[in-house]
């Protein structure tokens, strides 16, 4: 017997439960559960279901694992790394690919997902929200919500449609939360007219039949969300990231005019019920003032049903800070937790 087929078969006698397993409605978030996986492992395949595509998981003898995520290049980069980083443990045995993006590729246990159906999307000329394809799929009668993400607007005409929402995601999409984009033109995408078209997203999405409804975006989709709040019941959940509409320094008018724009978002919010996270990072440079921009999200606290602001969290600068692992290993879990519990967190 040659030592892949060695590895073939320890796999397939890892768990003496693979009749239940292979029952299990999601056989990609149960390899985690396979018995025989010691502690450590365990833990490093739960983390490899929380980052994004392309991804590969590899195991191997003595509870060898290997896995990457490379979201700026390739499945097959992956795999390589993943079996490098498990054969590094293995001593130099063989591992195997066992999971490759959404897929269980381990032997007498593959499985695939299925895929979101043609019609899962809302679509005008110039925008479409749409179920994001590199995240499990449930369906409205199945997930337990879904989770709306709306990009940012990275410059004049630069194209921000299609791209993969950000890490933290994971958490709500493995938590039975469907995942779709809020997509549009970038030669259309002005504020106000993004606003409209969220809005009537979100309704339909509420009208497809999911029973709960989560916004969330990054910039200028960020505040798109915090949009959201002016009218109860649009959304049961608002997440805002680095929320902004220009940048401007100290006292420009750019500065003076997204203060004043957020104090008309604040005192507009008619949302009793809708919980809402806000996330502003240090060194933004689309955050011109700090302190005065704090002291208005928290008038928000008295508008909405719950309100967490994580302002500034340490090691994480800049406007992107809440697209890197680091943000997601640690505050994902707390933003589910707000979202989801039956008691909202207070803090992180």
């Amino acid at each position: 017997m040659t030592n892949l087929a060695r590895l073939a078969l320890a796999l397939l006698l890892l768990s003496p439960m693979q009749p239940v397993l292979a029952q299990a409605p999601l056989p990609l978030l149960d390899i985690p559960t396979l018995q025989g996986l010691s502690p450590q492992t365990r833990a490093a395949t739960e983390r490899f279901l929380r980052h994004n595509l392309p991804r590969a998981l590899a195991l191997g003898p003595n509870n060898a694992q290997g896995w990457s995520s490379r979201p700026q290049g390739s499945l097959e980069e992956a795999e390589r790394a993943a079996l490098t980083s498990c054969q590094q443990q293995s001593g130099g045995q063989p591992c195997q690919i066992v999971a490759r993006d959404l897929e269980v590729v381990m032997p007498g246990r593959a499985w695939r997902p299925s895929a979101p159906p043609a019609d899962a999307r809302i679509a005008s000329w110039n925008h479409e929200t749409i179920a994001d394809r590199r995240f499990l799929w449930w369906g409205p009668q199945a997930a337990a919500g879904v989770i709306v993400f709306a990009h940012g607007v990275v410059g004049n005409n630069i194209d921000s449609r299609g791209g993969q929402p950000p890490v933290w995601m994971r958490w709500f999409n493995n938590a039975r939360y469907d995942v779709w984009r809020f997509d549009r033109h970038p030669n259309q995408d002005e504020t106000q007219r993004a606003a409209s078209w969220l809005r009537a997203d979100l309704a339909e999405l509420r009208r497809r039949g999911y029973r709960r409804i989560i916004v969330a975006g990054w910039s200028r989709g960020g505040w798109n969300a915090l949009m959201m709040l002016n009218e109860p019941g649009l959304a049961d959940v608002a997440i805002a990231m680095a929320p902004a509409i220009e940048r401007g320094g100290f006292g420009s008018p750019g500065h003076l005019r997204q203060l004043d724009d957020l104090r008309q978002i604040v005192d507009t919010a008619a949302a009793p019920r809708t919980r809402v996270a806000v996330v502003h990072f240090r060194d933004d440079p689309y955050d011109a003032d700090p302190a005065r921009r704090a002291a208005i999200v928290q008038r928000l606290r008295d508008r909405v049903g719950a309100l967490l602001v994580l302002d500034g969290p340490e090691n994480l600068p800049g406007h992107d800070a809440g697209w890197s692992r680091a943000f997601s290993d640690r505050y994902g879990a707390c933003l589910l937790s707000f979202a989801t519990a039956a008691t909202p967190r207070a803090r992180c």
